[in-house]
């Protein structure tokens, strides 16, 4: 629900190229409590204010020198990205009306003006607008999280397949390499054994922290399981500088952490599978990194293994 207070909060733009017409809006809008109302006689620099102050609402009138209320609607269409151009139109002609609203305004308002009926029109519309934005707003948010893992902060599988698929397109397209790489803790159990799940929460949010420290900005790091983590590298030059970053990866997760006054241990056994090598689509190289990773933990832990070609 909006509240009375966003609605007299909102920003409020009046155009008319009449100067006592837009003053006499202003004056009558505030006097019903709103506190954020503009005005300008010039339609040309309308766009730019918007631009500039997000409008909630725009009073516009429609019949104006140089450049009518119809023109600077198509203009504002550019403006918002969802088409919803907040516009209540004003006009004197009747036969307007139908037009306006066909052209992307909200609502009107006639004059000569009916105070009563002119603020509530503003209000509703206004009202409409926040409604409208916050739905958006969480719709947005949503999206989100559901792609986000809710301790670490890191994205999850959902997002990470999407990122893979991207890198993938990426990689086809200019004929390059790029890598999965997947990693479980060795002994994280313990902790959580020891110390409660309070501490091992705080070496999962370490450990996260940690990883997106070693990679670049447009790689992408994942928890995809209890204390399991997974890398999208977006694209890699050759096999040395992937061991680089692999052998990087599990140093920095086997420095020790501290807890409580507890000197707390953990490292980390990695699998990578490299694109074309080991698989071309997203499903193929997670599977591929998931055996890798198991040869890494035979091998004795605290250590990386790249796949081989027959793991597809």
């Amino acid at each position: 629900m909006i509240s009375a207070a966003e609605i007299l909060s909102a920003k409020v733009l009046i155009v008319d190229d009449q100067e006592t017409v837009a003053c006499m809006l202003k004056e009558m809008l505030e006097q019903a409590g709103h506190t954020d109302v503009t005005y300008t006689k010039n339609p040309f620099e309308v766009c730019a204010l918007h631009r500039a102050n997000h409008y909630k609402v725009i009073l516009l009138d429609l019949q104006m020198p140089g450049k009518n209320g119809f023109e600077v609607m198509n203009e504002l269409k550019a403006i918002e990205r969802d088409d919803y151009i907040p516009v209540l139109a004003i006009t004197s002609e009747s036969s307007y009306k139908l037009p306006a609203l066909k052209a992307g305004a909200k609502d009107f308002i006639s004059k000569p003006f009916d105070v009563e009926e002119a603020i509530t029109r503003v209000r509703n519309m206004l009202e409409i607008r926040l409604l409208h934005e916050a739905v958006r707003t969480a719709v947005t948010t949503n999206e989100i999280l559901a792609m986000q893992d809710p301790l670490t902060g890191l994205g999850n599988r959902r997002l990470l397949i999407r990122r893979i698929s991207a890198a993938l397109a990426n990689a086809r397209r200019n004929n390059n390499e790029m890598a999965v790489v997947y990693l479980d803790l060795d002994g994280f159990k313990q902790i959580n054994d020891t110390l409660g799940h309070v501490a091992g929460d705080e070496v999962l949010k370490t450990v996260a922290r940690r990883l997106e420290s070693i990679v670049r900005e447009e790689d992408t790091v994942a928890r995809v399981g209890g204390d399991e983590f997974m890398i999208a590298l977006w694209q890699i030059t050759n096999g040395s500088d992937l061991a680089f970053v692999a052998t990087k990866l599990v140093e920095i997760v086997s420095q020790p952490f501290f807890f409580e006054g507890h000197t707390v241990s953990v490292t980390t056994s990695a699998g990578i599978s490299i694109y074309p090598a080991h698989g071309e689509d997203a499903d193929t190289l997670m599977k591929s990194a998931d055996i890798a990773l198991y040869d890494a933990k035979r091998a004795g832990k605290n250590a990386f293994r790249i796949a081989q070609q027959d793991t597809q």
